[in-house]
Parts: structure tokens; sequence; C-alpha cells
């Protein structure tokens, strides 16, 4: 598995690289955000772990270019940043998960790999249907009838995560957890899991005649192809 660290403080790179090269991985070291997204479009490693901030390109612009690939790396976002909005603008630009320095690198390593083990699992099922609703993994794209849908990262993140959950109840927790990888509910995600379900259900429901996307007042959602509203 080769991974891309694009880091810019020495004694951090220096400790991912030989630690990461320690666990068999094929690490490449970049040290400003101009050379690690270089580095990406030649190698298209299998995971990039990502400082935000960077001289040169920050962290975020270069998540927003890997993002709009049809071959998109898994990102794992590293900042010093320890504010729940840091956190969650570095998630919502579409970071697979983030980890706020100083971390202890038994956590970083047990985060990277359960990344490239979603990432496997994904490769070997790239498409998924769900009534005429098709998401290729691949791509990270969603066509309903054949109509691409034009999702955002995080919409794409959503509907895909309803979509290996479908016929099932989703509950908001769940999505706090899996899509935006926050477990504090001190700090809850409701507000923003509700307006992104808006802004998905358009996109994919509106002018149809058959509904997909369902929510269960109490629960959560559901992604469906009956088109059967449940009670409440």
């Amino acid at each position: 598995m080769r991974i891309l660290v694009i880091e810019d403080d020495a004694d951090t790179g220096q400790a991912l690289r030989t630690g990461l090269e320690a666990e068999g991985y094929s690490v490449r070291w970049a040290r400003t955000g101009e050379e690690g997204f270089f580095e990406w479009h030649a190698e298209r490693p299998d995971l990039v772990v990502l400082d935000r901030m960077l001289p040169g390109r920050d962290g975020l612009e270069i998540l927003a270019a890997i993002r709009r690939s049809a071959q998109p790396s898994p990102v794992l976002m590293l900042t010093a940043r320890d504010s729940v909005q840091d956190r969650v603008s570095g998630l919502e630009a579409g970071a697979d998960d983030y980890l706020v320095k100083p971390f202890a690198f038994p956590e970083l390593l047990a985060r990277v790999r359960t990344l490239l083990r979603r990432s496997h699992e994904a490769q070997g099922a790239l498409r998924r249907r769900v009534g005429d609703l098709e998401l290729d993994y691949g791509t990270r794209r969603a066509f309903r009838a054949g109509e691409e849908l034009g999702l955002t990262p995080r919409e794409f993140d959503l509907l895909g995560y309803l979509a290996l959950h479908a016929g099932r109840i989703v509950t908001r927790e769940m999505l706090a957890a899996d899509v935006w990888r926050e477990t504090n509910r001190a700090t809850p995600l409701d507000n923003v899991i509700d307006v992104h379900m808006a802004n998905l259900r358009r996109k994919v429901d509106q002018g149809r005649p058959t509904r997909l996307l369902h929510t269960l007042r109490g629960l959560g959602f559901t992604l469906k192809e009956d088109g059967r509203e449940d009670a409440p």
C-alpha cells in the first residue's frame, strides 16, 4: 500500500515516514503543499496523510483537488487546531478522517488501517443500485435514471452511506460517527446533517415520480425504492 505524507514539519514528517515504513507501507514524504500536490498527481497513492497548514498550497486546496479527481484517494487530515469548527470544516471539505496534533502514533496507525480497509472494501463493490439510483464508488458519481446528480463530496459520502444501509434505519448518531467522524455528542451535528439531507433530497427526489429518501420522525433516515413514506 502506498501512502503519501504531506507535512512541512521535519520532525513530524520524518517520524510518520519511519513509523509507517516500519509497518510495511511504501511512503513518500512531501514537505510543501506544492510538492504534495504534484506527488499526488504523479503517484495516485492509496492514502494521503495531509497537514492542514502548509507552505504554498494549503491543505484544504489539496483536499479539494483530490476530491475533484475521478479517482480520489482517502485523506487523513492532520491539524494543530483543536476547535470543533476547524474539525467540522475539514470534514465538510471532504476529509475522510481528522486527527489533532499532537497525536499518538498507534492512534494514527489505527486510523490509517481503517481508511485503507474501507477503501479496499469500496473497491470490491464499486457500484451499487437502489431502484433507478446508481452509485459509482470508484469515481464518486451518482446517477438517477441515467442522469448524473452532481453531488458535492459530502453529499456523495452521505448518499453512499445510506445506500450501503439501504432499507434500514440510519440514525443521526450513525451519520455523525461514520460520515462526519464526530463522536462528541456534546457538539451535536443534527442541524448540519438535516441541512445536507434536505439538499440531497432535492437532488435525488425532486421532480421524480418515486421518492427514495425518507425521514422517519424520531428515528432517522432510510433509502429505499418502494417510495412509501413511513408512519411517524
